[in-house]
């Protein structure tokens, strides 16, 4: 089968097609024919930086859709040829054939079709995670949400939205995205690099709001980013931490920053909680991927690369530039 590895860590460019076997399924495990893998920012810092990559080489990806190609030794409820979307934790999606475990292997939600299954996986349960499992957003409250034109802050601001946030706000680095994020549900967008402006994001965020801040702020860079959504809170408003894309150093917050105004800090990572608590996250994947089969969310596909090349991908998600949610085609047809 044909699939991308790298051998070394750096730029787009160690990104290489390979020749090699495919894979087959263990005990509890699935391997499935590629129709699409999903791009997404954590396959860049795996290239770049070597995030959650335990050795090399190693080949990329998160997420696909396809066909059931063949069931591991325990496998039940999933049949050979079955259409599937899946989480396939610890890469390999960038291939022609992929193994994830059985528990994140998803059934095609009704009249969602391969390409578009392809952006779920990731993108949905994270983002319904964050506005209600662990943000627990109600009606009438304020959001404040990064990189608010990405996939995921695509999928925020309409799920948001349909839970009948008051408001919701975006921050992105370019007026090309602000107009874009707004027509995903978006009531204001600030446009700037706050990553390394604690207190920039919080004026910017008080002028927005009237100096009352907001209740619930979703934050996937860390570091100043997230020293200025905590400092944004509204009185018991609540800090959702899901990503360090800024590369930051680990920042304690503790009692004494969080008691004057009563606030909250949590945190999500999908893939953390498929290793550890695997039927929460499927639990979680269909009530999130129920939101799209019923049309409360659109994630749009804005680019579409052959899996030959991925690294166009990698530099286009690298450029800051990117929209929505960014595809490999992996099967012809």
């Amino acid at each position: 089968m044909r699939a991308i590895e790298l051998v070394e860590h750096g730029g787009p460019e160690v990104l290489k097609a390979v020749e090699t076997e495919a894979p087959e399924p263990g005990p509890g495990q699935v391997s499935i024919d590629v129709a699409y893998a999903g791009v997404n920012f954590a396959d860049v810092l795996a290239r770049a930086d070597g995030y959650r990559v335990e050795a090399l080489p190693y080949r990329p990806g998160l997420e696909v859709s396809g066909r059931v190609r063949a069931l591991g030794p325990g496998v039940t409820g999933l049949a050979v040829g079955q259409e599937v979307t899946a989480l396939t934790g610890g890469g390999g999606a960038y291939a022609e054939v992929a193994v994830a475990e059985a528990v994140t292997v998803f059934p095609l939600p009704p009249g969602v079709g391969m390409r578009t299954a392809a952006t779920l996986p990731t993108v949905l349960p994270t983002a319904y995670a964050l506005v209600h499992t662990v943000g627990r957003l109600q009606a009438g409250e304020t959001v404040l949400v990064h990189a608010a034109a990405g996939g995921i802050g695509t999928a925020v601001g309409q799920l948001a939205k349909a839970a009948g946030a008051a408001a919701v706000y975006g921050t992105v680095s370019s007026p090309a995205k602000a107009a874009y994020a707004r027509s995903y549900g978006y009531d204001d967008v600030l446009v700037g690099d706050f990553k390394e402006d604690a207190a920039g994001l919080e004026k910017a965020v008080r002028e927005t709001t009237g100096g009352r801040g907001v209740d619930l702020a979703l934050d996937p860079v860390g570091g100043e980013s997230l020293k200025g959504s905590l400092a944004a809170l509204a009185v018991f408003g609540r800090l959702v931490s899901y990503g360090n894309a800024g590369a930051a150093e680990p920042w304690r917050v503790g009692q004494p920053d969080l008691a004057p105004t009563g606030n909250a800090v949590g945190a999500f990572s999908v893939l953390t909680l498929a290793r550890t608590a695997p039927d929460a996250l499927r639990a979680l994947a269909e009530r999130a991927f129920a939101k799209v089969a019923d049309g409360t969310v659109t994630l749009p596909v804005t680019a579409e690369f052959a899996l030959a090349d991925a690294a166009e991908a990698h530099r286009l998600m690298s450029s800051r530039a990117s929209t929505g949610k960014l595809l490999l085609k992996v099967a012809a047809g």
